[in-house]
């Protein structure tokens, strides 16, 4: 499985050696509470993994979006610690409908790891299903050798080939942030000019499982100019794989990631800010 799984089907194979889940909760606001939530209760077996302990490399700012990615070797390393070897499924959730888990579903793919899924519906649906919980935390493997990358699964794109005429910019934060009309994280407010607004909640039902395929499909066709290659962004690189994923599910042409973002585009002042529905 590579996109999604359901509660059920995770609970069926939990006992299974060559799976791997690892829970994604984080909070922006309090980058502890994952980490005390998964303390309190997580799927049995699970690893904990931190946004920005594991996911990320240190911001430097002025110099760095908000969540840079890591060094690849480095995140080899993590990835084999979690006891991941080629073969294993990995199964990711987070208790925000997948917001920071497709990070890490983007991430293993950036190693070239076929066999990651999202939990459809994260904390919640397996909370709902009645399924074990847990709260005897799991260790990682100290030592371990470092994963052996495979060829990336997934395309990145970098700040100076960013070009809002030639490509379909996608922005994943919501309306008022693309607008400019607030900003709560990052000094300046707008979008990079040319890009189009979708939002990675859209990507959700009320009960924060992805829509159908179909449905996704028509979100996405109401703002993708056909014929543009498509470039993911958000405000760290965070969401913006949400929307990928999305795509993903929806059957459409897997679009390349700015990894740093609107935190980190701006942090040059040459480069342009837009603002309103422009």
């Amino acid at each position: 499985m590579d996109t999604l799984i359901s509660a059920n089907e995770l609970a069926a194979n939990l006992d299974n050696p060559d799976w791997v889940v690892a829970d994604c909760r984080f909070s922006l606001a309090d980058p502890d509470a994952g980490r005390k939530a998964y303390q309190d209760s997580h799927i049995p077996g699970s690893f904990y993994i931190s946004l920005d302990e594991h996911l990320s490399a240190p911001h430097i700012a002025g110099v760095t979006g908000r969540h840079p990615l890591p060094d690849k070797d480095d995140w080899a390393k993590t990835v084999a610690a979690l006891g991941i070897r080629h073969g294993s499924q990995v199964v990711l959730y987070d208790d925000a409908g997948g917001a920071m888990a497709a990070r890490m579903w983007w991430m293993l793919r950036w190693l070239g790891h076929e066999d990651v899924a999202v939990l459809n519906g994260g904390w919640q649906a397996w909370q709902q299903s009645g399924n074990a919980q847990s709260s005897a935390a799991r260790d990682f493997q100290a030592g371990s050798a470092a994963y052996e990358a495979l060829p990336a699964l997934v395309q990145v794109i970098e700040a100076p080939d960013i070009d809002g005429d030639s490509q379909q910019l996608v922005d994943a934060r919501d309306l008022p942030r693309y607008r400019g009309d607030t900003e709560p994280l990052d000094p300046v407010a707008g979008h990079i000019p040319g890009a189009v607004c979708s939002p990675f909640a859209d990507n959700l039902g009320d009960d924060k499982h992805f829509l159908a395929p179909e449905q996704l499909r028509e979100k996405f066709a109401a703002v993708i100019q056909p014929g543009k290659p498509v470039v993911c962004y958000c405000g760290s690189g965070v969401t913006a794989a949400h929307n990928i994923l999305a795509m993903k599910i929806a059957g459409l042409e897997e679009p390349k990631l700015y990894p740093g973002s609107w935190s980190e585009w701006i942090t040059d002042s040459g480069r342009p800010v837009a603002t309103g529905d422009d």
